[in-house]
């Protein structure tokens, strides 16, 4: 029988010794994880930089969190697929082993999500990026960051906001109420929903300009289009990595409606040079960032022409190669757009454009789809590229973590343990097989047998087939 416990009116006992609780101890991944942190000096490198942020408890006040729990925290959101800051707070709470990674015994409360959204407000974008930098060094020291060949894309985050509640730049106009308006104007009932939604979809010059729209809660998210081809609010997340690790170097969000290939791309490549210039202080400038492979977005003869000036060799496919007309350009812009085009088409860049699309395209599946970040529970520019960069920092662990251990998440640790107890039961089945036919070939081949002699290739042939 069981004991029931809904409506049970028996009285608990008060007090409960300390002894009698459950302990807190992490999973042999979140330990290899802290003692990893431990090893790099990752904490207090966070203190350091993190220092200016905080007031002085000496002068009055209570301590603030730990700056190293809130980006624990957001290491465990990366870690265990958690889509939202309350999300990661709940998990905190509940789990007895993030707990202990956390640095929390069973009776300590952990971080509620206001105060993660309180933290974020006070660290700055530069000083995240501090942070970033000093795991960066870590991939440094265990040869996983080389800075010769890097790689940018772009994707679509969804913005936490909604089509619906656009209004009008100039006249403060709901949307909805600006098209019942031109629906009573041209003899539509503005009553009627549906007859104004097909006046809405067929009426001409219909169109949601970023230039006359906006969503009074987070004015700069943008109408474009989402990732499976739909019409929403988006922010665009940007990130420079290494090609030959992997390593995310730089990480932005930029606007929804700003192009992939304007006029900031060089300024936006030579930040990625100097967080490398940073990390890398022992390597000549001019070594790093000796090519940039993009696909064919990124291509614009200025910017092209710019990075070649600053001696980066550009490859990026040209789209309307076929159609481009030399004569108009000047000799400058020629000679860019014929180097570009050696580029894409030689034996090495078609290798970088492989490693492109292979190392960018999985950071993004892992920060943006795994990592729950592909729809935005944030709001504005600057809060998401804090977010946004915590998770290229996640990434770059679990890229530090699978070099150490083989595994970069406690899933994929768990998971390990289940395929290593079946490859292992999967061998002694073999092994046994092998044992039995070879005993009863030795069984066949003895006197008692004389007339039905055991061919001596049959054991063998069974054997492999088990």
């Amino acid at each position: 029988m069981f004991e029931k416990r809904a409506g049970k009116p028996k009285q608990e006992e008060f007090w409960v010794a300390t002894t009698e609780l459950p302990r807190a101890t992490p999973e042999k991944f979140y330990r290899r994880v802290n003692a990893t942190l431990a090893e790099m000096g990752f904490a207090e490198a966070v203190w350091a930089i993190c220092k200016s942020a905080y007031a002085d408890v000496s002068k009055g006040g209570r301590p603030g969190i730990d700056p190293v729990v809130y980006l624990k925290m957001i290491m465990v959101g990366f870690f265990e697929n958690l889509p939202s800051e309350r999300a990661i707070a709940s998990r905190c709470e509940d789990s007895l082993s993030i707990r202990a990674f956390l640095g929390y015994g069973v009776t300590e409360a952990t971080p509620d999500h206001s105060s993660l959204s309180v933290i974020r407000d006070r660290l700055s974008v530069e000083q995240m990026e501090l942070i970033h930098g000093e795991l960066l060094k870590a991939l440094r020291a265990h040869g996983l960051l080389k800075g010769r060949q890097l790689g940018i894309d772009a994707s679509v985050i969804e913005a936490n906001a909604s089509l619906r509640a656009l209004e009008s730049r100039n006249t403060e106009e709901n949307y909805w109420d600006y098209v019942k308006r031109l629906a009573a104007e041209a003899g539509v009932d503005p009553n009627d929903v549906k007859a104004v939604r097909r006046f809405d979809k067929k009426r001409k010059g219909r169109k949601t300009s970023n230039d006359d729209w906006k969503n009074p809660h987070d004015p700069e998210a943008k109408v474009g289009r989402t990732k499976d081809g739909a019409t929403d609010m988006t922010y665009k997340p940007e990130h420079v990595s290494d090609l030959e690790t992997g390593a995310i170097i730089h990480a932005e969000v930029r606007l929804g409606d700003e192009a992939d290939n304007d006029e900031s791309l060089c300024e936006r490549v030579m930040t990625a040079v100097d967080v490398l210039e940073g990390v890398m202080p022992d390597v000549p400038p001019e070594k790093l960032a000796r090519e940039l492979a993009a696909d064919e977005g990124y291509f614009a003869i200025g910017p092209i022409s710019e990075l070649q000036a600053c001696g980066v060799r550009t490859i990026i496919g040209d789209p309307q190669a076929e159609r481009r007309r030399l004569d108009k350009m000047t000799e400058e812009e020629r000679r860019a757009w014929q180097r570009a085009r050696r580029a894409v088409r030689s034996q090495s860049g078609k290798a970088a454009l492989r490693r492109r699309g292979e190392h960018l395209e999985r950071a993004f599946c892992h920060v943006l789809d795994h990592g729950k970040l592909r729809r935005a529970t944030l709001r504005g520019q600057e809060n998401l590229t804090k977010r946004f960069k915590l998770g290229a920092l996640s990434y770059n662990l679990s890229l530090l973590m699978r070099h150490l251990i083989g595994v970069g998440t406690p899933k994929q640790a768990q998971a390990g343990v289940g395929a290593a107890f079946g490859a292992l039961l999967y061998r002694l089945l073999r092994f046994t097989c092998s044992f039995l036919v070879n005993l009863l070939a030795v069984e066949r081949r003895s006197p008692r047998f004389p007339s039905q002699p055991f061919p001596a290739s049959a054991g063998r042939g069974f054997s492999t087939g088990c």
